[in-house]
Parts: structure tokens; sequence; C-alpha cells
């Protein structure tokens, strides 16, 4: 994995002389150890939250909302730009004729 970006943070003395002391019992270096601790956070907060099961029920609930036109048109998604454009017209030439 190439590493390209930067996040610095302060700690208390004492985390930070832990930290250093389970690097180098454990991991070659403090920043590998921390790289460990936040993907296995981040994959254990996942989960505890239930994010796939939470995206499943938002994708369901919009899914409720999307619709499709019936129109019997086929052309009416490429055509939908200019009757939008032949509409206002249409309004705007009402509008001046009053």
């Amino acid at each position: 994995m190439n590493k390209t970006e930067v996040y610095s943070w302060r700690v208390d003395p004492n985390l930070k002389s832990a930290l250093e002391q389970v690097a180098r019992a454990e991991q070659p270096s403090v920043a590998q150890l921390l790289d460990s601790i936040v993907r296995d956070w981040l994959q254990e907060s996942s989960s505890l939250n239930g994010e796939d099961e939470q995206q499943q029920r938002l994708h369901s609930a919009a899914q409720e909302c999307f619709g499709t036109l019936s129109s019997g048109d086929p052309d009416l998604a490429t055509l939908a730009k200019e009757r939008v454009r032949q509409k206002i017209r249409e309004r705007h030439a009402r509008t001046r004729a009053h």
C-alpha cells in the first residue's frame, strides 16, 4: 500500500510512550501499529453500526421514491430537454400575449 496522506494529532505523553513500547514489542514501527489499530477499529465500528444494513435500508427507501415515466414514447428521455424548452417558450408566449 502506497502511503500518500499525512495525519497528525496530539496525544498524551503517556499514551505516546505506551504506543512506542507496544510498537517496539510487536510492530516494526509506531506508524504501522497505528495503521493496524485504526483499520481494526474502522472495521469493527462499521460492523457494529450495521452500516451495510443501514445502506440497504436507505437504498430500499430511496427506491420507493424512484419512478419511471411511462408515456409509451421511446424517445422521451432523449427529447426531454427540447420538450421542456418548448413548454417554456409556449408559456412565455402566452404571458406576452396577455
